[in-house]
């Protein structure tokens, strides 16, 4: 078995997971406006701190083959954002999402991983369906999301805290089958 931390790999980024003195990185991100703009805002330290200990690290061993990653780059090795697939919280279903540095924007990296994720939620774990959230201003997100073969259900509304005070947004879903039919590899469909 590789000891390597990387668990997915593209043909530019890695995954791995989250490790506690990735918290600065982590804060950081979330600190900064431009970023979180569409993740719900800036947030405090103390914000920072609750949701990386509550959704990141103990997501994992609570959710086996689900979680929040660090996206990386293959070539640095250095943080360029994360990926995920994880409950929509205070609900059932299972979405894929993702936030990037603003270094990282306009170089095709969210589709890149997103993609890989699919791909693993519906061929490795074995989940009937995915979808995911944007925020109804946030075009380019909605754009990533149709390329990774999800397909935009109109609008939603979230009572969760963490969604809430967003409104309405951009509701994306697709079911396995459907999926595998469009999207799959040659030879796993």
């Amino acid at each position: 078995m590789s000891s390597s931390p990387y668990w997915l790999h593209t043909e530019r980024l890695m995954l791995r997971r989250f490790a506690e003195d990735d918290l600065d990185w982590f804060a950081a991100l979330y600190a900064d406006p431009d970023v979180t703009r569409h993740l719900g805002g800036v947030r405090s330290r103390a914000q920072v701190t609750e949701l990386f200990e509550t959704r990141v690290l103990a997501y994992y061993d609570a959710n086996p083959g689900m979680g929040v990653w660090m996206t990386v780059d293959r070539g640095t090795t250095l943080p360029v954002g994360f990926h995920l697939i994880n409950n929509i919280q205070g609900e059932t279903l299972i979405q894929v999402g993702y936030g990037l540095e603003k270094s990282a924007w306009g170089r095709g990296y969210a589709t890149e991983m997103a993609l890989a994720l699919v791909r693993y939620a519906f061929l490795e774990l074995g989940l009937e369906r995915l979808c995911a959230i944007a925020n109804l201003e946030n075009i380019a997100s909605q754009h990533v999301l149709t390329k990774i073969g999800l397909e935009r259900r109109g609008e939603r509304a979230f009572p969760h805290p963490a969604y809430a005070a967003q409104g309405p947004m951009a509701w994306f879903e697709r079911e396995a089958v459907a999926w595998r039919r469009v999207m799959a590899p040659p030879g796993l469909e």
